[in-house]
Formats: C-alpha cells, sequence, structure tokens
C-alpha cells in the first residue's frame, strides 16, 4: 500500500521552496491581470465570473443580486434601445462601450428564463440558451441563427437577431413582428396540447416581443401605432398592468402626441390599480401640473417628484450630460433618472414654466434611502464614461500590495535560494 508519510518525508526543502516560488509567481500573475482588468473595464473579472456561474438563471424582472452581494431590486428598463440598432452606434463611433457586463448578464438572464425548464430541451433551444451566455455579440447571432436553422418558426431567436442583429430600426422591426407570428402560432400549439408551464413561457416572450415592436413604432415617428399596441398590451396584462411596465411606455409616447388628458387618465388609472411609483409616473404627474405656472398642487407635486428620485433635477436642468440609458434600472436611482430623463427631457423643453419651477424646488437633496446593495447595482449598471451620482466604486487598494508581495517573494526565491532554505 502506498505510504503518504514516507513520500511527504522524502520531499526535501528545495521542494518547497519551488513550491512557494511558483505558486507566488501564479498568484501575482492573477493579481496583475485582476488589476489590470478592473482599471480597463471598472469591474472585478473574477467576481463577473462568479456572478455569471452562481446566479445565472436567477430572477429577472423580479428581485436579483447585486454585485456586492444582498437583495436588491433591479427592474428591466421598459424603454430601452435595441443593441444592434442604437446601441452599437455609440461603439462604432466613439469605441465606449455603452452598457457594462452586469447589465447584459440581467439581459441574459431575462432571456434564460424564457428557455428555463423548456420540456423539449435540446436543439434549439439548447443553441440559444448558449447564445444568451456568449458575451461576444457576433458569437450571440452566430448561436441565434443557428437556432434558426433547426427551428424556423423559434420567436426567441427572432428576437435575438432583431435585438442584436439589425442595422437599423425599421430592420429590427421587421424581424421582430416575424417573430410575433411565430410566437403566436407556437402560443395556440401549446394551448392545444394543455403545456401550461411552457404556454406562460411563451406569453411573457410573445408580450416583449409586442413591447419591442411597439418602441420601434415609436423610434420611427408612428406615434399612433405605438399607443395602440401599448393600449393593447395594458389591456392584455389585465388587472396588474404594471407587471409589464406599459404605462411608462404608454405615457412617453403620450406627451409626444400632446395628449395630456390622456397622459392624466392613465396616472389616475394607475393610482387606481394601486401601481408601485417610478419616476416616470411621478415627474409626468409634476409636469402636467407644473405647465400652467407655480400653483400649489404642482410644487407639491414637484416635491414628492424630486423627493422621490432626487437625480432626476440635474438631467433635466441639463447641469449633466446623458448618455445612452442601461437596459436595467434600480428605482430611485441614478439609472433611473438617466433613463427617464433620456426620453423626456425633450416634453420639460416644451414646458418652459414647468422647467422654471423644477429649478426652484430643486436644491440640494439628500440621497434617497437605498440599501448598500442596491447603490452597488446602481453603479454598476451606468457605464464608465458616464459615471454615477451615487459615487464612485472604490478600487481594490489591496491588489497592488498583493502584487508586490507576491512579486518580491518570487524574486527573493530566486535570487537567494540558500538562504531561503537556510531560514526554512
Amino acid at each position: 500500500m502506498w505510504d503518504s508519510s514516507t513520500f511527504l518525508g522524502a520531499l526535501t526543502p528545495k521542494f518547497y521552496v519551488a513550491l512557494t516560488g511558483t505558486s507566488s509567481l501564479i498568484s501575482g500573475l492573477i493579481l496583475i491581470f485582476e488589476w489590470w482588468y478592473f482599471r480597463k473595464y471598472g469591474t472585478s473579472f473574477i467576481e463577473q465570473m462568479s456572478l455569471s456561474t452562481v446566479w445565472a438563471g436567477w430572477g429577472s424582472w423580479g428581485a436579483t443580486r447585486s454585485p456586492e452581494g444582498g437583495e436588491c431590486k433591479v427592474w428591466r428598463n421598459p424603454t430601452a434601445l435595441l443593441r444592434g440598432a442604437e446601441y452599437a452606434r455609440l461603439w462604432a463611433a466613439a469605441r465606449t462601450a455603452p452598457l457594462t457586463y452586469y447589465d447584459m448578464n440581467l439581459s441574459a438572464q431575462d432571456h434564460q428564463a424564457w428557455l428555463a425548464a423548456a420540456p423539449a430541451w435540446g436543439g434549439a433551444d439548447e443553441a440559444l440558451a448558449r447564445a444568451w451566455r456568449e458575451r461576444e455579440p457576433a458569437a450571440r447571432v452566430a448561436a441565434a441563427r443557428a437556432a434558426l436553422r433547426l427551428r424556423p418558426d423559434c420567436a426567441a431567436a427572432l428576437l435575438l437577431l432583431a435585438e442584436e442583429d439589425a442595422p437599423t430600426v425599421l430592420e429590427a422591426e421587421r424581424v421582430l413582428r416575424r417573430a410575433w407570428r411565430a410566437g403566436e402560432a407556437s402560443l395556440r400549439a401549446l394551448a392545444v396540447a394543455g403545456a401550461g408551464g411552457a404556454a406562460r413561457r411563451e406569453a411573457a416572450l410573445l408580450a416583449h416581443v409586442k413591447r419591442r415592436v411597439a418602441m420601434c413604432a415609436r423610434r420611427l415617428g408612428r406615434l399612433k401605432d405605438a399607443t395602440r399596441l401599448f393600449r393593447e398590451l395594458w389591456r392584455e396584462a389585465g388587472g396588474a398592468p404594471h407587471a409589464l411596465q406599459v404605462r411608462d411606455n404608454l405615457l412617453e409616447v403620450l406627451l409626444e402626441q400632446g395628449s395630456y388628458a390622456d397622459a392624466q387618465a392613465v396616472l389616475a388609472r394607475c393610482e387606481d390599480a394601486a401601481a408601485p411609483p417610478t419616476a416616470t409616473a411621478l415627474y409626468t404627474a409634476a409636469l402636467l401640473r407644473a405647465r400652467t405656472g407655480p400653483e400649489p398642487p404642482a410644487t407639491e407635486a414637484l416635491r414628492l417628484a424630486v423627493e422621490f428620485n432626487p437625480y432626476v433635477p440635474a438631467y433635466l436642468l441639463e447641469m449633466r450630460s446623458l448618455t445612452l440609458p442601461p437596459e436595467h434600472v434600480v428605482r430611485r436611482g441614478d439609472s433611473e433618472a438617466l433613463a427617464y430623463a433620456f426620453w423626456h427631457l425633450r416634453h420639460w423643453r416644451r414646458a418652459d414654466p414647468a422647467l422654471r419651477l423644477l429649478a426652484a424646488t430643486a436644491g440640494p437633496r439628500a440621497p434617497p434611502p437605498l440599501s448598500a446593495a442596491a447603490r452597488a447595482a446602481d453603479r454598476e449598471l451606468l457605464p464608465p464614461h458616464h459615471g454615477s451620482a451615487v459615487g464612485a466604486r472604490g478600487a481594490p487598494a489591496l491588489v497592488p500590495l498583493g502584487v508586490a508581495l507576491c512579486v518580491l517573494t518570487t524574486l527573493t526565491i530566486t535570487l537567494d535560494p540558500r538562504g531561503v532554505l537556510s531560514a526554512l
């Protein structure tokens, strides 16, 4: 039988010196790479790999984990742009990443939720699950095309191609309408087969496709079509329209049309349904009241809105520059303020009395009572070139110290092995 004590006793001090030097060298290289990755991308490589491995497939529209641990509520931005037709233009023009890896990883979890525990797992579904996990756009598109070759009527694959591969909004709308038809056919087939779980997933996918079609119509200036589609989604949501966050989309389109009475009716209906507050709802209510001047109800509405999210006035008063909004937001955070102002700044510019009243109402405010996890997630959702009003994330100060210690240990063992042996 193999005797471990004999083996360990036969090891010389030189072996331990070599083992220590090798491990120190490897640790130093890992720490150097980690520091370089943090300086380049603003986040930890090891941390992001751990997040994508441990939390893949968890939670889409509800509670998610923040990058620094703890529970926090991260919501999908209902007015997010198209990656291929819109976000990619910033990268092409300025070589600046419009989305963070944390944000894209949350989107991947959203889409994987539509495929989780699929009864016919394999083939197209397996290719799609691989597509959402890919980090490079070209790899995601290639996997989606492979899924389409296996199943030409795969609505999820068409959705991915519309989001990632379509070069224009018009082309994205064409692919999305094809996904709409495929999703409806699949939903009917699942209903006939009595597959309840799969039918619910397909219905969620179909609702998202319809929303994206309506967003394309909004971007192309077809406001009546966009309003009609958003109202259809509103009716289909039944008693919980806030579950799809259609309210924010509908309010923005109505303001663009100048249909202020309809926007007020939407707000009243949401108030009756006890929908959760958002920056869009509160600031729209304040805008509708403040359009005519500084009346007491308008001042009170603005006070409530600024109290809910104090980061918005800096964007509306153009004290901070805008950038493309993230795909997810933290309620009451800077990410939500950016997503709101990106679409609604034009509406406030048309209402000069409201802007003057906002400037008089907004002042130095205490930050909203966000948890440490929510503040960390808010910072991670905003790209490094924009920065966050919540505060920059602290750099890992111990990484350079760890690198220095590893390098010093390696050099000491390499240059003076006998001294190390005598010390041992």
